[in-house]
């Protein structure tokens, strides 16, 4: 930055984005200077290297707040805990309830567990009737089912993850549709018959004259 820049020609790209070409470094700071400016290197491995005229602590300052957008996008989840029993009451169950939602909602994953005692392990479907409980209502609020409900020994664990931490949901892809059933061929009308030579007219009857009457006797 400034006078530590070493190299004897530098390409400069002052504060609006112009391009001022290639500088020698004095004079490329001394631009800087005028504007109240810094000299900042940017691109060191650049043949030449490429320099910035910026403000230097508002760059600071930007810099600063990008890193820290990025790591608020990139946080990590933590994976929170949550126990019950098969039997729960239903005050207790909202408890729990409300404290996986919160979870969800500051972005964290969470292990729900349903531990079963003595003989109500004989009945695992009240430990998942439970569970579906907690996933219909976490799904109100965009979680979705990461790790479904399975047995662990004597107990009943599922994992719920916020829509957020486990990335856009792609749409399955639709199956292909069945082709279309061909349709069936249009009879066409039975074409006429070619046509016949009309038959020859019978030749015309020649009707003789009648014979001349016979002279009467004198």
């Amino acid at each position: 930055m400034n006078e530590r820049i070493r190299h004897p020609e530098i390409r400069v790209v002052d504060e609006t984005g112009a391009q001022l070409g290639i500088l020698p470094t004095r004079e490329a700071l001394a631009r800087a200077r005028e504007r109240g400016l810094d000299l900042i290197e940017v691109a060191p491995q650049a043949q030449p290297p490429v320099c910035r005229i910026i403000d230097y602590g508002k760059y600071k300052y930007e810099q600063s707040k990008r890193e820290r957008e990025a790591a608020k996008k990139h946080k990590q989840s933590d994976l929170k805990g949550i126990k019950m029993f098969p039997h729960i009451d239903q005050h207790d169950f909202d408890v729990k309830l409300r404290s996986a939602i919160k979870f969800l909602q500051d972005g964290d994953k969470v292990k729900v567990t349903v531990a079963f005692k003595g003989r109500e392990i004989t009945h695992p479907e009240f430990g998942r009737m439970q569970l579906e409980k907690i996933i219909a209502a976490a799904g109100e609020i965009g979680g979705q089912v990461e790790k479904p409900p399975a047995m662990e020994g004597r107990q009943m664990t599922m994992i719920l993850s916020p829509r957020s931490a486990a990335g856009i949901k792609t749409a399955a892809p639709k199956p292909p549709s069945a082709p279309k059933p061909a349709a069936p061929p249009v009879a066409s009308a039975p074409s006429a018959p070619p046509a016949t030579a009309a038959a020859p007219a019978p030749p015309a009857t020649t009707v003789a004259p009648a014979p001349p009457p016979a002279p009467e006797a004198s």
